[in-house]
């Protein structure tokens, strides 16, 4: 029972960790490499992640440089960066790759407070995925006769409890990321 519900709060808790992810992917006002991990870039034919490819410097808070490890993949990281949403136009010199993000406007940031709270659902509804698999399974042990009714009534309660406090952490998170977005 106890392994049950250790599980299904680390299950949570990196269903957590994956929204953060995600949260951190959309971009503020300020550069930030993480707005670059979902970008996949044509490497030697495979789909590579740019940040296998590539180092990141923020010299300015809307510049970010980006110096590939290999220079025979600087068009490839250009053209990926082009095909992205990020909303950017990267600049190649032959060596690096400039990119100055655009000031937001206000429709661009509605427009990611839409995405953040997309992820923030994505997330919740993961979570209560991983309730139901959990209470599925403290259910049928007391179907079994593992356990009795009294304990799994109690093992359901706290499943409930760690579910509230996972989704209110999500919630957080979501309401810290509005706020950033918003910030001019």
């Amino acid at each position: 029972m106890q392994a049950t519900l250790a599980e299904a709060a680390e299950k949570m808790d990196k269903t957590i960790e994956a929204t953060k992810d995600d949260f951190a992917s959309v971009r503020t006002g300020r550069a930030n490499p993480a707005l670059f991990a979902h970008i996949e870039v044509e490497y030697y034919g495979t789909p590579t992640p740019l940040q296998q490819l590539a180092s990141f410097q923020v010299p300015e808070a809307r510049t970010l440089l980006i110096t590939p490890y290999d220079r025979t993949a600087l068009g490839n990281i250009e053209t990926a960066l082009r095909n992205s949403d990020i909303g950017a136009n990267p600049a190649n010199d032959g060596n690096v790759i400039r990119v100055v993000l655009p000031e937001l406007t206000e429709d661009r940031r509605k427009e990611y407070i839409k995405i953040v709270k997309g992820y923030a659902e994505q997330g919740r509804v993961s979570i209560r995925n991983i309730r139901r698999t959990a209470k599925d399974a403290i259910e049928k042990m007391q179907k079994d006769g593992d356990v009795g009714e009294d304990e799994a009534k109690r093992a359901t309660g706290e499943l409930d409890e760690l579910t509230k406090k996972k989704v209110d952490s999500i919630d957080r998170l979501l309401a810290a990321k509005e706020e950033e977005l918003l910030e001019v």
